[in-house]
């Protein structure tokens, strides 16, 4: 299957590595910032290593033969050496967090736009508590990392390169000395990292899968209280808690080894260079200052890596969180449209499938040879056992799956050769599940067409039986729903679904137990209004009740996956 137009950001990564260079790509936009940052990471470091260097020249200079007038001009050079790297670390973590931030809303961004580009059966087969674990935890261990690790790790690097160079200034035999111990440094870290990494991938995805056991659990509430599930839902919980817990513990103790590991080289690594330089100065000649300078550089020498060590366990849980957001990002977008798609404009509703094939899953074929015309303003009926197809049928109109065989037109064109978005514009849906934005009244029957006015709105909720309980809520059109109209009866949510197709005006009209959740009184009224938005439209009614298709102009029948005229 194609890839949509949008913009990647190189291929999926499978290592940590590559995950690194990923993110890098992101900030691309920024490089002036970057560039910036890089200048003071360098201005930090320099002051830094003067900083320690100075105490060579200070102790030999001014300390030992007695000089105490220079010794405070020196003192008030070495100040301002620190205070000048201070300032520039200062300005550079805050530029690096505005980098960050951009960094992450750019991904967030790309993110959400691959989302809406994906297909339905992506949703249907992922859980929603997991996607949205990727957008909240793993977005923000990234935006962590990229505030706080990436400039520690540059800086980590040129600070062991300027460390190095200057060692092997004042002392070439203590600085072989020192590079004794740095390849087990190097060893010990990179069995600590092969074995932590795989552990901070699972860790994520099971943090993922008990965010989205505990978003399904929340939305069922109702059921599991009516069903004394309670018990029964605590230990699935306990179950995904155990189960995080016990990859958490393992990514925890490699990422937390890391760092006594390093540190206790380190320490042996200044007894060794102590012993070695004391033995230079008595027997060589070895300078004090050189010596007190060194080892304050053979401290800073293991110090990047204990950095590193430090920032280990931010940097893994990144990595992990990068693999899991880069993951849906490649994902195959929806199909795009074929070459030269033609935009539906006045479209007259003239609706027919042709020898449709099509099933959810290979091994299981839903509907057989489908056949099925509606002229221009019909209104036909399709009932049928539950799971015979006829909420498969709507699906397949506005190409939320795409037939296997067969072909499906609207006004003599092949669905296959409109753009979606014309496509869909030109139908409007409602279904049994319905589902309400947080916002208001007014903006919820607004969403099926964006720039109807107050009047337009209001007449909608009258044509649909809506406006009376409108007025009746607190505030009106005003009222604001939250949690899926959760302050709402299904009846009530129901009709609100029905007036935000009515405002849309569409030509085609997609039906799916609109009235299914509507009270005797209510679905009267609901009737009269469907009536009237149904006349001069084509509409595909699915419903159990016959008085909601009485004034069908045709009845079929779907069993087996084929359709029957009734009448």
């Amino acid at each position: 299957m194609a890839h949509g137009d949008h913009k990647k950001q190189g291929a999926k990564p499978r290592s940590s590595a590559k995950a690194f260079r990923r993110l890098v790509s992101y900030m691309a936009s920024d490089r002036r910032l970057l560039l910036l940052i890089g200048f003071l990471i360098i201005v930090s470091i320099a002051s830094n290593l003067a900083g320690s260097y100075m105490i060579r020249p200070i102790i030999n200079n001014y300390i030992i033969p007695g000089a105490p007038a220079g010794l405070a001009g020196a003192l008030l050079l070495l100040g301002a050496v620190y205070i000048t790297g201070a300032a520039a670390v200062y300005i550079q973590y805050r530029l690096l967090n505005k980098t960050a931030q951009r960094t992450v809303t750019r991904m967030r961004i790309e993110l959400f736009a691959k989302m809406e580009r994906l297909p339905i059966t992506y949703f249907d087969t992922h859980q929603h508590g997991d996607l949205m674990s990727r957008y909240t935890n793993d977005i923000d261990r990234i935006s962590d990392a990229l505030a706080d690790s990436l400039s520690d790790m540059l800086s980590s690097g040129l600070t062991l390169l300027g460390i190095f160079c200057l060692m092997l200034y004042i002392s070439p035999v203590l600085t072989l000395v020192t590079l004794i111990t740095v390849p087990l440094m190097f060893l010990s870290a990179r069995v600590i990292v092969k074995k932590s990494r795989a552990y901070f991938k699972d860790q994520q995805e099971s943090l993922g899968a008990l965010n989205g056991y505990v978003e399904e659990m929340i939305s069922g509430q109702k059921a599991i209280k009516v069903f004394g599930r309670e018990k029964q839902v605590e230990a699935g919980f306990e179950a995904y808690n155990r189960d995080l817990k016990e990859k958490s513990l393992m990514a925890q103790f490699y990422a937390g080894l890391m760092m006594p590991v390093m540190q206790n080289l380190n320490t042996l690594n200044f007894v060794v260079i102590t012993i070695a330089g004391a033995l230079l100065a008595i027997f060589r000649g070895f300078d004090v200052g050189g010596l007190a300078a060194f080892l304050q550089y053979s401290r800073q020498f293991g110090r990047p890596v204990n950095e590193l060590a430090s920032l280990y366990n931010s940097i893994q849980a990144a990595f992990a969180g990068a693999e899991r957001i880069f993951e849906i990002i490649d994902e195959t977008p929806e199909e795009p449209d074929a070459a030269g798609a033609i935009s539906l404009n006045k479209v007259k509703g003239d609706v027919s499938l042709k020898h449709v094939c099509f099933g959810y899953h290979p091994e299981r074929t839903i509907l057989k040879d489908v056949a099925l015309h509606a002229r221009p303003g019909c209104k036909i009926a399709l009932i049928g056992a539950t799971g015979a197809g006829k909420t498969t049928i709507l699906n397949l109109l506005p190409r939320f799956f795409d037939v296997w065989e067969g072909e499906i037109t609207i006004d003599g064109h092949p669905i296959k050769s409109i753009t979606r978005e014309s496509l869909r514009r030109s139908m409007a849906i409602v279904l049994q599940d319905v589902h309400l934005f947080t916002g208001t009244v007014c903006e919820n029957i607004r969403f099926g067409r964006l720039n109807a006015t107050d009047e337009e709105v209001v007449e909608a909720a009258r044509l649909t039986a809506a406006h009376s309980f409108i007025k009746r809520l607190p505030h009106g059109y005003n009222t604001l729903l939250e949690n899926d109209g959760a302050n709402l009866s299904q009846g009530q949510r129901q009709l609100l679904n029905i007036a935000r197709a009515a405002i849309a005006n569409p030509p085609v009209l997609l039906l799916d137990e609109a009235a299914s959740n509507i009270d005797a009184r209510s679905e009267l009224l609901v009737r009269q209004g469907l009536d009237k938005l149904m006349q001069g439209r084509t509409s595909l009614i699915v419903a159990h009740r016959l008085s909601t298709i009485r004034n069908a102009d045709l009845t079929l029948v779907l069993e087996q996956g084929r359709l029957k005229q009734l009448n």
